[in-house]
């Protein structure tokens, strides 16, 4: 199995011609703004699109269609909670960014508590960020790996060409992100989003023409096997994608991450004002539930297909079954379009997360301790801090082959567990006045150590259930609010962390 001559053609030049269109806006990155930001001059339907890349990405195309071959409709729930998120982001957090001229989330910190806190805050981004980053590269190593298996599998182990596979995908980013920033970053997006979009639905059109009957016989096939089930209305803290899980974690975990993930609030901060900001965010929540909905449609579609025309080799993980059905039932050159649209919005998500790596690591460390430093400094020191996370992108995708989780639900699980100390902190910032910096790292403590708890419980045998991960932010984001509030209230702002504790320690003994 493998892409033929003309697909690795198609695949090839379009690898080439997205670095190159990216490498076109390297001219205009003079400066610390134009490098992070775009100079605040890119239109909001751009950012609109750019956002929904982010949140699409290499684990949504390969992984949603997986999900629902195995299960149902039931993410849906959570697509629902990302929307109701949106507005409580526009609502809450973009009046506060659009304060001032801020470059990250984590400034907004800095001038709310302090440099304490807004370290704490900023570090644990990029700890979380590259961890969940490189299940997002992994994802695509994947793809490449099924399109190339053919070549790779004659010349070298499957575990290697992974390695090599990631290895390719990664150098090609850093390419162009070292050089175009943001500007270039928002614009491949934009590009990339198009051609994936279009893919996919002629993808979803030619599993209607190998299913003898077309839609009736999916429609019947799936209706039969419960695939189009939307809601659960059930209460469980164990089921991943219920309706409460969905809705209520679904929200807590998007307002996180598009309203403390220095990966989404870079877009939002690029627009030119905050009515264009809110603009972008609201238009990308239309276009996301379509695609879910368009991915959705295609793993029932895909299930259908293989249950009138069984796999010869089982597919291992569900993740691959959307990248096997290209490669090996698309007709030639439709099949490399795909394969070079999925790895096109990979590393337009991929360069993304290592521009927005590199700013967080440049404003909200090395600034903070070497201000004085000259634009040239900086600038030189931004493209450092990005070849620096590629290369530790590079390892962690590496290390998640030896998962067998999907990469989908690990990349959010991962991202889930810091989350809700995040989001907490924020929250206390921006919606009350008695909150210091001492009860607020407290509190943040306390969420994302019941929150790792609950993460590495059942793996280490600590616990006997598995709580799902959509609860994850939903629990952090409440503990870290209200402790860090009760703290904040009981010990005046002079107190440290460490006073606290011992304070509380004496009263607990006495």
């Amino acid at each position: 199995m493998g892409l033929n001559a003309l697909d690795l053609a198609i695949v090839a030049i379009y690898l080439v011609g997205i670095t190159l269109f990216g490498l076109r806006f390297r001219n205009a990155e003079k400066s610390l703004k134009s490098y992070f930001l775009a100079d605040r001059s890119v239109p909001w339907w751009a950012i609109a699109l750019s956002i929904v890349s982010a949140e699409t990405s290499t684990l949504t195309i390969i992984s949603i269609p997986g999900l629902a071959y195995d299960t149902d409709f039931s993410f849906l729930q959570v697509v629902l909670g990302y929307m109701l998120a949106r507005i409580v982001i526009a609502a809450v957090f973009l009046p506060s960014y659009f304060k001032g001229e801020l470059f990250t989330a984590y400034q907004l910190i800095d001038r709310r508590f302090g440099k304490v806190l807004h370290r704490f805050t900023a570090g644990t981004f990029l700890a979380t960020r590259a961890v969940a980053e490189g299940v997002r590269v992994f994802a695509v190593s994947i793809v490449v790996n099924i399109a190339l298996e053919r070549y790779l599998l004659h010349y070298m182990s499957r575990e290697t060409s992974v390695i090599a596979s990631i290895g390719l995908v990664t150098l090609l980013t850093l390419i162009y992100t070292f050089e175009g920033g943001m500007t270039a970053v928002i614009w491949t997006d934009v590009v990339q989003m198009g051609i994936y979009i279009a893919g996919t639905i002629i993808g979803f059109f030619t599993l209607l023409h190998l299913v003898p009957g077309g839609w009736g016989t999916i429609h019947d096939t799936a209706s039969a096997a419960g695939k189009f089930h939307v809601f659960d209305f059930h209460p469980s803290l164990t089921k991943t994608f219920n309706f409460w899980a969905g809705v209520i974690g679904g929200t807590f975990l998007t307002t996180a991450s598009h309203g403390t993930d220095q990966l989404m609030v870079q877009r939002l901060l690029a627009a030119k004002n905050q009515t264009e900001s809110k603009m972008a965010l609201f238009a990308s929540g239309g276009a996301i539930f379509f695609q879910f909905s368009l991915f959705l449609l295609v793993g029932a579609a895909l299930f259908v297909f293989y249950k009138m025309n069984p796999p010869a080799v089982a597919f291992g993980r569900a993740d691959r079954i959307f990248p096997t059905f290209i490669v090996s039932q698309m007709p030639s050159g439709i099949s490399g379009l795909l394969i070079a649209a999925i790895l096109a919005a990979a590393m337009s998500n991929l360069s993304a997360a290592l521009n927005s790596l590199s700013s967080t690591t440049i404003i909200d460390f090395y600034l903070r301790m070497r201000p004085q430093a000259s634009e040239k400094q900086r600038m030189a020191l931004s493209r450092g801090a990005t070849i620096f996370w590629g290369v530790v992108l590079f390892g962690f995708a590496i290390i998640t082959q030896f998962g067998g989780q999907s990469v989908l639900e690990l990349g959010l699980s991962i991202a889930s567990v810091p989350y809700g100390g995040l989001l907490g902190v924020f929250l206390l910032g921006v919606l009350t006045k008695r909150a210091n910096q001492t009860g607020a790292l407290i509190g943040m403590a306390c969420g994302i150590a019941v929150n790792l708890f609950l993460f590495f419980g059942p793996r280490l045998h600590w616990m006997t259930t598995q709580v799902a991960w959509t609860w994850y932010v939903t629990f952090g984001t409440t503990l870290t609010f209200v402790v860090g509030y009760l703290v904040s209230l009981l010990f005046p702002e002079s107190a440290t962390p460490a006073e606290v504790l011992e304070s509380v320690s004496v009263h607990s003994n006495a």
